[in-house]
């Protein structure tokens, strides 16, 4: 297949992966970069209340904590897709990855709870920057075909580990050495992981040479961020009230505009001719229900185990191994999968798997023992998480041409980040409502059984949406 990039070595992408030993190396240095940005979603959760009371911060102050890596993250995720395709996916991938590290330290290093906040808000763009340009870098070095699907299984794999991960590493860090290692870890990771990237991966861009659409980037990147603000207010607000509203309806009203200049301006930052590729559109899609569903998982099983069944953070991360671990191994699975079922198929069959554990997960009681409602159901909802996203990400990746590789990279992360974004605000609305505040383990078991219960239906609405659009193959 001719590959219409520019090489800086000049060597075909084709022969020179195909029998390179380099081929390997390159994808651990993508995945491992994906692993940071990923885990550093979820890590600071059990470290919080070590921060809150070491900074000083607000209960206010500590939900952006969360909250400024994760707007920053998804909002700058197409810039950062687009600057790789136009700049260089090396290069991308060693900025990106400069900034967050140099963020995790500034953030382990804070003294103040502002500088904490905006040390992750940094480690978000930093992040954004990074992700698009690991896929991207990924599936160039890998001609199309089985060897393809494997290392995209790969890439997804350690993704769903490392949001997996967070708590475990989170809990292991906070009760052995301090909060601010859950941040500083990064510093060594992040340095051993560029000089990798410096000796392993090679330069490539597409041929065109134009500028970058920067009206179009301030309106998507903020538009964006408008409407992950206002999403993750509806979880202290609501969503009638006006923090919620006002923000969602600006960043709607900024989205729209990026529509109108993109179908005007004539080197756009994201070219809307891309969604008329199936693949593409109905990938992206796909990824942003099933999101919606799967990134709430962590945080109600966590919540859940420790509010209610009484574990420690620690003990809890150490309770989600097996969990972690059967993401891990449905992601790996489901590339062996593909030879045999078609993608589409395959992530029908993850998303039904998923949602069985949902519906499993949501018999949950107050006295529950750890094998019934928590063994069992993670492990299910997890394998088919991982069976699920493989296929998605293949059929996404495989439906663009290589100059919006980069572009196409940074829609799979968004719209799984955007989809997690809200999905988490809906879930935990629907909790809370439940709940009523109460606070005895039965008030607080019926919200997240609840949680789980619309969980399942979320997944199952996917499933509808495959079945109807998505293309069977990724040969697309």
């Amino acid at each position: 297949m001719a590959r219409p990039s520019t090489e800086t070595d000049s060597a075909p992408i084709s022969a020179r992966t195909s029998a390179s030993p380099r081929t390997w190396p390159v994808i651990l240095t993508a995945c491992a970069g994906q692993f940071l940005v990923v885990l550093d979603v979820s890590v600071v959760n059990v470290a919080l209340p070590s921060m809150r009371a070491d900074l000083g911060l607000t209960a206010a102050g500590l939900q952006w904590v969360l909250n400024a890596y994760a707007i920053a993250f998804a909002g700058f995720m197409l810039l950062g897709g687009r600057a790789a395709d136009l700049f260089g996916r090396k290069l991308m991938f060693l900025t990106g990855l400069a900034v967050f590290t140099l963020a995790s330290l500034a953030g382990g290093l804070a003294q103040e709870g502002w500088q904490l906040l905006a040390a992750r808000a940094v480690q978000g763009l930093g992040a954004a920057v990074l992700a698009p340009a690991t896929l991207t870098i990924l599936t160039a070095a890998v001609p199309p075909g089985v060897a393809r699907t494997r290392a995209i299984g790969t890439w997804a794999a350690v993704g769903a580990g490392g949001g997996a991960a967070g708590g475990l590493v989170g809990g292991v860090l906070t009760d052995l050495l301090s909060w601010r290692w859950v941040l500083l870890i990064n510093v060594p990771v992040g340095a051993l992981v560029l000089v990798g990237a410096v000796v392993w991966l090679t330069e490539s861009r597409t041929e065109q040479r134009r500028r970058l659409d920067l009206p179009g980037a301030v309106l998507v990147t903020a538009g964006l961020a408008l409407v992950a603000y206002g999403i993750v207010q509806t979880e202290e607000k609501g969503w009638g009230a006006a923090p919620t509203l006002l923000p969602l309806a600006a960043g709607m009203l900024l989205l729209g505009l990026f529509v109108v200049v993109e179908a005007r301006t004539k080197a756009p930052l994201m070219p809307l001719g891309l969604f008329r590729v199936r693949a593409v559109s109905a990938a992206n899609a796909a990824m942003f229900v099933c999101g919606a569903a799967s990134f709430s998982t962590w945080f109600f099983m966590t919540v859940y185990i420790q509010n209610v069944l009484g574990y420690t953070p620690l003990d809890a991360g150490l309770a989600l191994i097996p969990s972690s671990l059967s993401i891990v191994l449905g992601s790996k699975l489901a590339p062996r999968l593909m030879a045999r079922i078609d993608a589409r198929d395959l992530a029908v069959l993850g998303a039904l798997i998923a949602a069985a554990g949902f519906g499993w997960q949501s018999t949950m009681t107050a006295d529950g023992t750890y094998l019934s409602a928590v063994l069992g159901p993670g492990i299910l909802m997890m394998v088919g998480v991982g069976l699920a996203t493989t296929p998605l990400a293949a059929l996404a990746t495989a439906g663009a041409a290589p100059g919006e590789a980069g572009l196409v990279s940074g829609l799979v992360n968004t719209a799984r980040t955007m989809g997690g974004a809200l999905g988490l605000a809906v879930l935990s609305t629907a909790a809370a409502a439940r709940t009523a505040g109460g606070t005895s383990p039965e008030a607080l078991t019926d919200g997240y059984a609840l949680a789980f219960r619309t969980g399942a239906g979320v997944l199952l609405a996917g499933v509808v949406l495959m079945l109807v659009w998505l293309p069977r193959r990724t040969e697309t």
